[in-house]
């Protein structure tokens, strides 16, 4: 998925980050042959998916590797946690593995905000800002890691500080911050983790559209199918 974007002649309509979006681009699609298409389908370097997509089937064949996930989930089932903090631990970083890193809770919230329990998918939103700020009662420091990537001096955007604040007073607040206390920072890339272990878990507390995701006609639908065709010109 990362590759496309570098591999791709995508839309020229659009930018992956590499060039200034507002500068003028040469409508490179006006050139084409008149034998010559522009892809609106299956993208042939992509595994095929089935017609009707579980959420297993985009874990297999479109998200990046989620032993991030799988290792976060584990150890909050290890510690006794209940089938809702660890189904938001499973999923909590669903968006960077497939879709967008940028405000990646948020993303991910929505992504699965109409098939998992209303507090799995404030929990896996307000995840986002609860990471950056310590809270000493459950033995939660700022990540060393983040000290690495951003730097000693780095203070998170005003917006992520008042959903800190918004989210300190939640009746969910608990639930969103043992997803911090969870994550992996440094994860194991050696640790033996699988999706069976989780199955049983998913399968209660994840609720699977019979049309599968992308074609139920759900207010995420197309974030899943842009999942699914990711190139597509349009």
């Amino acid at each position: 998925m990362a590759e496309l974007e570098r591999l791709v002649d995508r839309s020229v309509l659009f930018t992956s980050g590499d060039r200034d979006p507002t500068e003028p681009v040469p409508m490179r699609f006006k050139t084409l042959a008149p034998e010559q298409h522009v892809l609106m389908g299956d993208d042939p370097r992509l595994k095929k998916m089935p017609p009707q997509p579980t959420l297993m089937d985009f874990f297999r064949l479109r998200f990046a590797p989620a032993h991030h996930l799988l290792q976060s989930a584990t150890h909050a089932r290890k510690a006794g946690m209940n089938e809702k903090v660890i189904t938001a631990c499973l999923l909590h970083d669903i968006a960077i593995l497939g879709f967008i890193r940028a405000d990646h809770g948020y993303w991910g919230a929505q992504l699965v905000e109409p098939y998992v329990d209303e507090e799995v998918s404030w929990a896996i939103r307000a995840h986002q800002a609860l990471r950056f700020f310590p809270d000493e009662s459950v033995g939660y420091t700022y990540p060393e890691m983040y000290v690495r990537l951003f730097g000693a001096d780095y203070k998170p955007e005003p917006y992520v500080e008042e959903a800190y604040r918004r989210a300190r007073k939640h009746k969910w607040y608990m639930t969103a911050r043992m997803i911090t206390v969870y994550d992996v920072y440094s994860f194991d890339a050696a640790a033996t983790v699988n999706f069976d272990d989780f199955a049983d878990i998913l399968g209660r507390n994840f609720n699977q559209p019979d049309e599968g995701l992308g074609f139920d006609n759900s207010p995420v639908a197309h974030m899943w199918r842009t999942i699914i065709w990711p190139t597509k010109f349009l």
